[in-house]
């Protein structure tokens, strides 16, 4: 299944709108405007809260947690700088991929790969197409591109 995110670039927070293959409106990600680092609330279209982003603030490297129902699922820690990398603690997954392509793959610890995130070049805003190979981690998978996308911000004003 394939999903794409973009970004709302007039706002004042963080705020994304995911579609699935048939245009459909599946998630809406918003962030908190005055916060002691990145939060997100992840919605679908009804406007229920399907997921929850959180920074752990004054850290070494940047540390996400991830929430869904209520319940930590996972924790997101950055490695790396030029060919980044990501540990998904909780399911055992890892993100690898190239800054300067914009290319993460996403897999477990066995190899296989969960999900491919490509960021478009050259858009209004930030753009993703996600390719998800199983359909129970579309909501994961769709967390780790927004922690990806919060640290590639956070990088980029510095």
């Amino acid at each position: 299944m394939k999903l794409y995110i973009k970004q709302k670039v007039f706002s004042w927070k963080d705020r994304f709108t995911v579609w699935d293959e048939q245009g459909r409106e599946r998630y809406y990600a918003e962030g908190e405007l005055f916060s002691w680092g990145k939060k997100l609330r992840l919605t679908d279209a009804d406007g229920n809260e399907t997921a929850y982003i959180e920074q752990e603030v004054l850290r070494w490297r940047p540390r996400f947690h991830v929430f869904i129902g209520g319940e930590e699922v996972a924790e997101i820690v950055k490695y790396g700088f030029l060919h980044p990398s990501y540990a998904i603690e909780g399911p055992g997954w890892t993100a690898e991929g190239s800054f300067l392509e914009h290319y993460y793959t996403v897999t477990e610890a066995n190899d296989r790969i969960v999900a491919e995130i490509h960021k478009q070049w050259m858009t209004w805003g930030d753009c993703y197409e996600i390719d998800v190979y199983d359909d129970r981690d579309e909501l994961l998978a769709l967390t780790t591109v927004l922690v990806i996308d919060c640290v590639m911000a956070m990088q980029s004003n510095n």
